[in-house]
């Protein structure tokens, strides 16, 4: 329970928290190269929420937007993100641009290898002001500390008719001295490198869509990788698409703890399900996540609601189904 719990401090700080936003039509916030992407410009907003009723538990917001320059092959995007877990809290905004390459005949079929770059600022602060209620301790300033950084991320995306795949390093920046987690080790790699790879299939009948898709990560100076694998299902409507599916993570890198006399251990898991509307230009969606092991901090859920517009929508110009790009 000590490792989990002092895991989530240590990646909390660094940059947004890489949860399961990107299912409720967002791959932009964890893709920079999905600026634009897309025939509209979209807003999004997320709250998320862990373990109600405990003091200090998780949150995070966040608030992005991106879209296409007019007629031509750039796209622009910005993101903005308060996270707060416990005493540690951070807040950042990031600007990206995007370039968008056609290798059809024409817009029609789907040939499209994106490029995107992301920098951004990023504000971390510890809160120490209660840390000497029980006595003065020398390694404690008692203070709120506070220190700025500046990170990169880079990635790319390629689409061919109803595939596509996402790859980006996150953090390509050094920060050495600024991140610590709670035994006090300084990180200056955040490196982290992302991988997505999904397919869109239209069933026999044409009244369902399917999406099966696949995300991996891997944390360059922990060595830990995990995965997710994602299904989820659209339908059209006469008011718009109702959309939901199904989310299950695991990490590669496991943990021990007693068990009674013998010592056992556990690797970590999610499993979430969540659902969605698009109506007009507004989406409105849910997310749930379960973490199903033995040993854990709370046995409550982790909540997020999405909300998102989108406008200056162009004609679908692409003959494919693929939620993301038309």
């Amino acid at each position: 329970m000590i490792f989990f719990s002092g895991l989530q401090l240590v990646k909390a700080q660094e940059g947004i928290p890489i949860y399961l936003d990107y299912l409720t039509d967002n791959y932009y916030l964890i893709h920079p190269s999905m600026a634009g992407a897309a025939n509209c410009d979209k807003i999004r907003v997320t709250a998320r929420q862990q373990w109600f009723g405990q003091d200090e538990a998780p949150k995070l917001l966040t608030a992005s937007y991106n879209g296409r320059v007019g007629d031509s092959q750039s796209g622009i995007g910005a993101i903005a993100y308060a996270d707060k877990n416990g005493y540690h809290s951070q807040t950042g905004a990031y600007l990206t641009y995007a370039h968008h390459l056609m290798f059809s005949r024409s817009e029609v079929d789907l040939n499209m290898l994106s490029f995107g770059l992301s920098a951004g600022a990023i504000q971390y602060k510890l809160d120490e002001t209660s840390f000497l209620e029980d006595g003065f301790d020398p390694i404690i300033a008692g203070i709120e500390q506070s220190a700025i950084n500046f990170n990169v991320d880079f990635g790319f995306s390629y689409f061919l008719y109803n595939f596509y795949a996402h790859a980006t390093v996150k953090n390509l920046l050094k920060n050495k001295g600024i991140n610590f987690n709670e035994q006090g080790l300084s990180y200056d790699n955040l490196r982290t490198y992302l991988a997505s790879l999904g397919q869109v299939f239209k069933t026999s009948g044409g009244l369902w869509t399917i999406e099966p898709s696949v995300m991996f990560m891997h944390r360059d100076a922990t060595k830990e990788s995990s995965f997710d694998v994602n299904l989820k299902a659209y339908k059209k409507m006469e008011f718009g698409t109702v959309w939901g599916g199904l989310s299950y993570r695991r990490s590669l890198d496991g943990a021990e703890f007693l068990d009674g006399e013998g010592v056992s251990s556990q690797k970590l898991q999610y499993i979430s399900p969540l659902i969605g509307v698009d109506k007009n230009n507004f989406t409105v969606a849910y997310t749930y996540s379960y973490q199903s092991n033995s040993v854990v901090f709370n046995n409550g859920g982790f909540h997020q609601i999405t909300l998102g517009y989108k406008f200056n929508c162009k004609k679908e110009r692409y003959h494919c189904d693929c939620p993301a790009i038309n």
